[in-house]
């Protein structure tokens, strides 16, 4: 059966992205920071056809959580470009070019209708209007048997987790503070059954496993 994977960089205040997100700055004001550590990975910049690299403690993290995933879903923002409708005449295609690192279908979840989008590699954006379950449904058929991942952003995953529908989640604690921007776990009271299973401790990171019991 299909697992629902959840896996973010987060500071620790809590936040997934800095204030004023924007096309120019995706992350917000000072979200680079929450990403440092992954960049010199010789296993991220393979996977954004890179060469060269460093191995730590954080690598095996990467890699596991490559391991048999056949789909994955993200929000609108995670997407990226414009807020509100696609614009027909200039529509974003996403932020990784015509050939993304993903190689499975990807569902985005959005208000606003758009034919799927089909790149390069065997990646093909389908945008799903219907919300969260329907997202998920359609996500874990074209897994085919595989595991979804859940690539946030932070508004997308708080309604999964609200849900209870993330099996298991890896929290990419980096020692930074932003003070304000997009917050994880605002409203969210518990984790929905799953518990802390494992600690690796890397740097500029701390990873966090948590998984149902």
């Amino acid at each position: 059966m299909s697992k629902l994977k959840f896996r973010i960089a987060m500071s620790l205040d809590g936040f997934t992205a800095g204030p004023r997100q924007s096309v120019e700055d995706p992350l917000g004001v000072g979200g680079m920071r929450l990403h440092e550590w992954v960049f010199p990975l010789a296993a991220f910049r393979q996977e954004h056809g890179m060469e060269g690299g460093i191995v730590d403690p954080s690598t095996p993290v990467i890699e596991e959580s490559r391991v048999n995933i056949g789909a994955t879903i993200m929000g609108r923002n995670m997407f990226g470009g414009h807020p509100g409708p696609w614009r027909a005449a200039n529509p974003w295609n996403g932020w990784w070019g015509k050939n993304p690192p993903y190689h499975h279908p990807v569902f985005v979840l959005t208000h606003h209708a758009r034919e799927p989008l089909v790149l390069e590699g065997g990646t093909t954006f389908t945008f799903v209007t219907d919300g969260i379950g329907a997202a998920l449904k359609q996500a874990v058929g074209a897994a085919n048997g595989k595991d979804v991942t859940l690539a946030g952003g932070a508004n997308v995953a708080r309604q999964y987790l609200d849900a209870r529908l993330v099996d298991e989640m890896v929290l990419h604690l980096a020692p930074t503070l932003l003070g304000e921007g997009e917050r994880l776990f605002g409203g969210i009271s518990d984790l929905g059954g799953m518990e802390l299973v494992s600690t690796v401790a890397a740097p500029n990171v701390t990873h966090l496993k948590f998984a149902r019991g």
